[in-house]
C-alpha cells in the first residue's frame, strides 16, 4: 500500500477500505486463527478488525508503506479481548488441532508427509502452552514474517523485548513440540503393536482354516 492509500484510508474513503479488505482479509484471518486456535473466533476477529480499523482510520500515519502491520496489530488486540489468558486457547487447540490436522489413512501417504502433519499438529498444540506475549511475538515474526521494528511498533514494545521474547518462545516451542511428538509416538506404539498382533492372529486363523 502506498502513501496515497494511507491518505484515502485516513479520509475514510469506502473504496480504499474495500481494497484494504481484499488485500489483507485472508492474512488477518489466518493471523487470528494462529492466536486463537478457533476458526469461528478467527472469523469474528477478522470482521471486528476491519470495523476497528475504520473507527481508528485517523490514527494511520500519513507516510509509510504497507498497512498490513497496522491491521495485524489491531487483530492482535481484538484477539486478546476474545481470548483472555490461555485457558480457552488450550481447550480449542486440544479439540481443533488433532481433528483438523488428522492424517488420512491412505496407503499412498508417505512417511515424510505423515511426520510433517504430526509435527504441525504438535507445534499447534505446543503453541497454546506459550504465554500470550510470547505467542504474539512468535506469530508476528515467524508466521507473518514481520521485521522486528514493525513488530515492536505493532505491539508497542521495545525492539530488544521483541528479540528476547522471540528467543524464549522459539526455545520453548521447540521443546514443547518435541515433547508432544514423543507423547503421540508413545500413544501410537501400543496401537501399532495391537494392529500387528490382530493381523498375525487373523493370518494364523486363516491358515488353520485352510488346513
Amino acid at each position: 500500500m502506498t502513501t496515497d492509500m494511507r491518505t484515502r484510508v485516513r479520509a475514510g474513503d469506502p473504496d480504499a477500505f474495500a481494497e484494504l479488505f481484499d488485500a489483507y482479509a485472508q492474512a488477518v484471518y489466518h493471523h487470528a486463527f494462529r492466536l486463537t486456535a478457533d476458526w469461528s473466533v478467527a472469523e469474528d476477529v477478522m470482521s471486528a478488525t476491519f470495523m476497528e480499523a475504520w473507527r481508528r482510520r485517523e490514527s494511520v500515519d500519513a507516510e509509510g508503506g504497507s498497512l498490513r502491520p497496522w491491521l495485524l496489530g489491531i487483530a492482535t488486540n481484538v484477539a486478546r479481548t476474545h481470548c483472555r489468558g490461555n485457558r480457552r486457547y488450550r481447550a480449542a487447540a486440544a479439540e481443533a488441532g488433532p481433528a483438523s490436522l488428522r492424517i488420512p489413512d491412505h496407503a499412498e501417504e508417505t512417511a515424510g508427509r505423515v511426520d510433517d502433519r504430526r509435527r504441525i499438529n504438535a507445534t499447534l498444540t505446543a503453541l497454546s502452552s506459550l504465554k500470550r506475549a510470547e505467542r504474539e511475538v512468535l506469530v508476528l515474526c515467524l508466521w507473518e514474517g514481520m521485521e522486528y521494528a514493525d513488530v515492536a511498533r505493532t505491539l508497542r514494545i521495545p525492539i530488544g523485548t521483541v528479540r528476547s521474547r522471540l528467543s524464549r518462545a522459539r526455545t520453548k516451542l521447540r521443546k514443547l513440540a518435541d515433547a508432544e511428538l514423543g507423547r503421540e509416538r508413545r500413544e501410537l506404539t501400543p496401537l501399532t503393536r495391537q494392529v500387528k498382533g490382530d493381523r498375525t492372529h487373523a493370518i494364523r486363523s486363516a491358515e488353520e482354516g485352510i488346513r
